[in-house]
């Protein structure tokens, strides 16, 4: 039964001023010393496989950020976790135009939290490769072997922790953050983050005319649940069903949401890589104004993103050509899997997310 008030205001300003204590503590550990440093980084460089976490470096070997990540929560369910990675095969294409078109840009409506994406600077000034890098995680994380020892989902959400626990180290040590904006990376964004990821897409498919099925939604919720948990994120947080999952991301959105020069910047430099890299065919004014569809108005707004309204007939177009996909057999999804994998791999960075 859902509670009455599953995430009240002041748990959520006391989420809001942590970080991920297990990670944090082993990075300020390991950086404290220049040559351990130097070999965790040339470690992670070399990290892609699960089974790599089995062998750990001798330095490293007794760290439990490091020697727990390749365990499932124990109420992780592969049946619904399998469930959910169908669920991403039978509409990849969708869902990676989607996280460009609205995951992303919705994230930057977080005014402070956005605020570590700009300090940063990688988003404005890297912008192709920091998408690559987070469609290569979204490939990672969901394919149908990722938590097997043949996948590489362990070994993807390991250096993503561990990179959320570097930034806060690098943004503290700056003196550029101001306390009033929570801890960088936070718990409160870190699960804002994971709901664009999951509750976002499925809102953003069935705006484009997918039917989203209940155990779909929920089998794609879990498996989100599960990446999450495994991110550092407090399973308080994990919301316990789609539900849940709409009433935390309407009491966010109402604490975080604001217009900011920052989240603009941001958008722009999203925007610009877009419309600069789109092969489509359609303007640069079809896919903003498919931008503002997709995020709704007010939203857009806050980001600035200035489109003329899409035409109803280009939305039904849409809706038609999705519906028509949908009647199409997936067929072997280890097969469709790897098929589109090779598709994105075989990509230039720049069309990652487009």
């Amino acid at each position: 039964m859902l509670k009455s008030n599953p995430y009240p205001d002041n748990v959520l300003a006391a989420k809001r001023l942590q970080g991920d204590n297990a990670a944090d503590n082993f990075i300020a550990g390991v950086f404290a010393n220049t040559e351990n440093k130097k070999a965790l980084y040339e470690w992670l460089g070399t990290l892609s496989h699960n089974t790599q976490l089995l062998h750990l470096p001798t330095l490293f070997a007794n760290e439990p950020v490091l020697t727990t990540a390749a365990t499932l929560p124990h109420w992780a369910n592969t049946r619904m976790m399998q469930r959910g990675s169908v669920f991403f095969i039978r509409h990849s294409e969708t869902i990676m135009n989607l996280l460009g078109l609205l995951s992303l840009p919705y994230c930057y409506t977080a005014a402070n939290g956005a605020m570590v994406l700009y300090l940063s600077d990688r988003m404005r000034s890297d912008t192709t490769k920091r998408l690559y890098e987070t469609a290569a995680f979204v490939w990672e994380v969901m394919a149908p072997d990722a938590f097997a020892s043949t996948g590489e989902g362990f070994a993807s959400i390991l250096k993503v922790r561990l990179m959320h626990a570097a930034v806060r180290f690098y943004t503290y040590k700056s003196g550029r953050w101001n306390d009033e904006w929570g801890t960088p990376v936070n718990q409160e964004d870190m699960v804002g983050t994971n709901l664009s990821f999951s509750l976002l897409v499925m809102r953003g498919l069935r705006k484009l005319g997918i039917t989203v099925g209940k155990e779909d939604q929920e089998g794609f919720m879990h498996l989100w649940n599960v990446i999450g948990a495994l991110s550092g994120l407090d399973e308080y947080l994990l919301p316990g069903s789609v539900k849940e999952a709409q009433i935390l991301d309407t009491i966010i959105s109402k604490r975080q949401f604001s217009s900011s020069a920052h989240g603009e910047e941001l958008t722009s430099s999203l925007t610009k890589h877009i419309t600069g890299v789109n092969n489509t065919g359609a303007s640069a004014n079809d896919i903003l104004g498919l931008m503002r569809y997709l995020l709704g108005a007010p939203v857009a707004d806050m980001l600035k993103i200035d489109a003329p309204e899409l035409p109803s007939y280009k939305i039904q177009l849409l809706k038609l050509t999705n519906l028509v996909k949908g009647l199409k057999p997936v067929g072997n999804t280890n097969l469709a899997y790897k098929e589109a994998y090779s598709r994105f791999k075989q990509q230039s960075p720049a069309e990652a997310l487009t």
